[in-house]
C-alpha cells in the first residue's frame, strides 16, 4: 500500500468494519506474533504512555496507529494489569477529536489526583502549510475507566527560544506542587528539556529550562522522565542526533540517563555525571517509568525505533513493549532487573551443569521458541564463551562474553529475516568481570538479555523461522564451566 498523507491521517470513523477485520486477519497470520509481550492488535505501537498504578491496577497506554505499520494518525491505546505480567487489552483510550490534537495524540504521562487518573499529553496539529503546532492537553480517567478530555489545552504556547518540537510531558509530584518536564528543541536546533509547575495539574507555569552540562547533545530530546531513586536524581531522555562513538550510540536514535544530585526545583539545576545508554541492544527507545505502591521504580520501553522497517510490516503490524524492569542505583549506574512477578510465567523446568572445552555443546531439554534462560559462566580459561539461541540450519542469535576485550556482545547477523543492517548487526559493551551471568527472555520475535543482574541490558527483535529452536553453549580458546536453568513460558 502506498501511504499517502490522506491514508495516514484517516479518522477511525471513516474506516469500515470489513477493512479492520481484513487487517486483523493479516496480522494474525504473522509467524512472528509475540507470546508474552504487549503488542498491538493491528497497526503500529510505539512509545509507552501514561504508565501509572491507579485504582488497584497498573495502567499502561501506548502510541498507536491502528491501520498499518507506519507512523500515521496517533491514538492512545489502553492496557492494564494487576501483576505486570498478564495484560488485558481495554481498547482505544484517547483519539484525535478536536483542533488541539487533530493530527495526533502524542506522548505523555499519568498521575493520580483527586481519586482520578490525570493524563497529560501532547496534542499534535498541522496547518494548511503542514507546519506543526503542539499543545499540551489533559484527559481525566475515572474509576470506571471513562476518559474525558478537557476542552482546551493546559499549556497552549511555546515559550520564546524554542521550536515546534516541544512534546512528551512527564509529570510528578513534589510536596504540594506538581511538576512536568517537556522535551524540547532550542531555536539553534539543539536538544533540551524544560520545566513547568502546577498546583492542580490544570494551571501550569513555565519554570524555565533544566540546567544540565549537555549544552549541545543532539538536536531534540524526546520522552524525558525525571525521578529520584536511592537518594539520587535520575533523568531519562531520548536524544536524537548523536553520532556513534566506539561501542556507543549505534542505533538510529538513543535512550539513556544521567545520574546525580536531586534536581534543584528553585534553580532548575541538575548536577550530574556522564550520559549512559539504558539498553545496549538494537531495539529500545522512549522508555517511561512509574512508581508502584511498594516504592519500586518500574520502567517499560518501546521495543523498536522510529524510521526503521521491520519484517512484521508485511503483516500489517509493528513493534511491542519491553518487559517491565525494576530500577535501582549501584555506584554511578542505574541497574535494570526484570520485575519479580515475571516468575509467574515460568512453567516446565530444565537444568544442567556442563564444562565446555573449545567447542559448542547442548544440554538435554534445552530447546524452544519461548522461554526464560538463566546461565552462569565461571572458572573460565577461554577467550570467549556464550550462548546461541533460536538455532536452526542457517540461523542463530549469539550472546557472548569476550574475556580478552572484557566485553559482552549481542550478535544478530544470522538471527533470521534481516532488517536495519545499515546500523550494523553486532552490539557490544564493556563488562569487566570474571563470572558472567546472562538472564535471557526469549519470545517468538525478541530477546532481552540482562547481564550480571542488570548491570547491562541488550534488547533486540529477531525474526527466525519456527524450526529454529536450538540452544547451544560454547567456549573457544579454553574451557568454561556452565550452569544453566531454563523455564518454558506459556504466553
Amino acid at each position: 500500500m502506498e501511504w499517502t498523507k490522506e491514508k495516514r491521517y484517516r479518522k477511525m470513523h471513516d474506516v469500515t468494519d470489513a477493512e479492520i477485520k481484513g487487517l486483523a486477519k493479516l496480522v494474525n497470520q504473522c509467524p512472528w506474533r509475540q507470546s508474552f509481550h504487549v503488542q498491538p492488535v493491528t497497526g503500529l505501537l510505539n512509545d509507552p504512555n501514561g504508565f501509572a498504578f491507579y485504582n488497584g491496577e497498573y495502567h499502561l497506554f501506548y502510541q498507536w496507529f491502528p491501520l498499518g505499520p507506519i507512523h500515521g494518525l496517533k491514538h492512545w491505546y489502553h492496557t492494564k494489569s494487576k501483576d505486570l505480567v498478564h495484560w488485558e487489552n481495554i481498547g482505544m483510550a484517547i483519539e484525535p477529536s478536536n483542533e488541539y490534537d487533530s493530527h495526533g495524540v502524542y506522548s505523555g504521562s499519568g498521575i493520580e489526583h483527586d481519586g482520578k487518573l490525570f493524563l497529560l499529553y501532547t496534542g499534535n496539529t498541522r496547518d494548511e502549510n503542514w507546519n506543526r503546532h503542539p499543545y499540551q492537553c489533559l484527559a481525566v480517567m475515572d474509576q470506571n475507566g471513562h476518559i474525558t478530555k478537557m476542552e482546551t489545552p493546559v499549556i497552549a504556547d511555546i515559550p520564546v527560544g524554542y521550536t515546534d518540537h516541544y512534546r512528551d510531558p512527564k509529570v510528578w509530584r513534589a510536596g504540594d506542587e506538581y511538576y512536568a518536564v517537556i522535551g524540547a528543541q532550542r531555536e539553534n536546533k539543539t536538544g533540551c528539556v524544560v520545566l513547568y509547575r502546577s498546583p492542580d495539574l490544570k494551571q501550569w507555569q513555565f519554570a524555565g529550562e533544566m540546567n544540565t552540562t549537555l549544552a549541545e547533545f543532539g538536536y531534540m530530546w524526546e520522552c524525558p522522565d525525571y525521578f529520584e531513586l536511592d537518594g539520587q536524581g535520575v533523568f531519562l531522555f531520548s536524544p536524537q542526533g548523536l553520532k556513534a562513538e566506539g561501542d556507543c550510540y549505534k542505533n538510529i536514535y538513543q535512550s539513556g540517563y544521567v545520574l546525580g544530585r536531586p534536581l534543584d526545583l528553585v534553580t532548575n539545576e541538575l548536577i550530574h555525571g556522564d550520559f549512559h545508554e539504558l539498553d545496549r541492544g538494537f531495539d529500545f527507545y522512549a522508555p517511561q517509568t512509574t512508581q508502584d505502591p511498594n516504592g519500586r521504580r518500574i520502567l517499560v520501553g518501546w521495543m523498536g525505533l522510529p524510521e526503521i522497517e521491520y519484517p512484521t510490516d508485511q503483516n500489517g503490524w509493528a513493534h511491542c513493549l519491553t518487559l517491565p524492569r525494576e530500577l535501582s542505583v549501584k555506584g554511578e549506574k542505574v541497574i535494570q532487573q526484570p520485575v519479580a512477578e515475571l516468575e509467574l510465567l515460568r512453567r516446565e523446568k530444565a537444568e544442567g551443569n556442563i564444562i565446555v572445552d573449545n567447542e559448542s555443546a547442548t544440554i538435554e531439554g534445552f530447546t524452544g521458541e519461548v522461554y526464560e534462560l538463566v546461565t552462569e559462566f565461571f572458572a573460565s580459561t577461554a577467550e570467549e564463551f556464550g550462548i546461541e539461541l533460536r538455532v536452526g540450519q542457517n540461523e542463530k542469535t549469539v550472546i557472548k562474553y569476550n574475556r580478552v576485550e572484557k566485553k559482552s556482545f549481542l550478535t544478530g547477523t544470522q538471527s533470521g529475516k534481516a532488517f536495519a543492517e545499515e546500523f550494523g548487526t553486532i552490539r557490544k559493551c564493556g563488562v569487566d568481570t570474571e563470572t558472567v551471568a546472562f538472564r535471557v527472555f526469549v519470545d517468538v520475535s525478541s530477546v532481552e538479555v540482562f547481564v550480571n543482574n542488570g548491570e547491562e541490558v541488550f534488547t533486540g527483535r529477531i525474526f527466525p523461522g519456527k524450526e529454529s529452536t536450538g540452544i547451544r553453549f560454547f567456549s573457544y580458546g579454553g574451557q568454561t564451566n556452565v550452569k544453566a536453568i531454563k523455564w518454558n513460558i506459556n504466553g
